[in-house]
C-alpha cells in the first residue's frame, strides 16, 4: 500500500464526520495513488467533482506539505518517461507538460536539466528510426515527422542532410 493510500485509509478509519475538505482530500489521495498529477490537474479534477475552490486550495496545500504533490518531480518523471520511449524535441515536451498543467517555469527548468541545448543528435536518431521503417521516404514527410516530435528547425535540417534527403533540386 502506498503512502497516499495509507493516508486515505487513516482518514476513512477516523470515523469522524465527513467534511468537504476530508472528502476532497480522500479523493485527491485516491487520484494520486493511481498516478502523479500536477497541482493544476488535480485542482481541475477536484473542481469538476464539485468541491469548492477554497476547499480545493486547502487540500492541495496540505498535499504539498506532505510531499504527495510535487510539480517539479512530476515534470521530471514525465519527461524521463517520454524520452525513454524515443527522442523528442523541447517544443513537443514543453507542449505536453503545459497541456498537463505543469507551471511554465518548472517545465523550463526540467527541460533545461534533462535535454541538451543542441537537439540535432536526437533529431538524427529519430530520423534514423523513422527511415528504417520506410521504403521510399520523402524529405517532406520526414521533416513533418520531426516537427511533430518537437525538434527545432536547425535539428530538422541537420537530420535531413544526414539522411541525404535534405535538398530538392531547384525547379526552373
Amino acid at each position: 500500500m502506498s503512502d497516499p493510500q495509507r493516508e486515505a485509509a487513516k482518514e476513512a478509519a477516523a470515523g469522524d464526520e465527513v467534511t468537504p475538505e476530508r472528502a476532497a482530500y480522500a479523493k485527491a489521495l485516491d487520484l494520486l495513488s493511481r498516478r502523479p498529477h500536477f497541482r493544476r490537474q488535480l485542482a481541475d479534477k477536484l473542481t469538476r467533482r464539485g468541491f469548492d475552490d477554497a476547499v480545493v486550495e486547502a487540500v492541495l496545500d496540505r498535499l504539498q506539505s506532505h510531499r504527495y504533490l510535487d510539480d517539479r518531480q512530476t515534470a521530471h518523471d514525465f519527461v524521463e518517461a517520454k524520452l525513454a520511449r524515443g527522442p523528442l524535441g523541447r517544443r513537443r515536451l514543453a507542449a505536453d507538460l503545459a497541456k498537463r498543467g505543469a507551471p511554465r517555469e518548472i517545465a523550463d527548468e526540467v527541460l533545461a536539466d534533462l535535454l541538451p541545448d543542441d537537439d540535432r543528435a536526437a533529431a538524427r536518431e529519430a530520423a534514423e528510426a523513422w527511415l528504417a521503417r520506410r521504403r521510399a521516404p520523402k524529405p517532406q514527410a520526414l521533416a513533418g515527422h520531426l516537427e511533430r516530435r518537437g525538434f527545432s528547425p536547425a535539428a530538422i535540417w541537420s537530420a535531413l542532410e544526414a539522411a541525404d534527403l535534405g535538398r530538392d533540386e531547384p525547379r526552373d
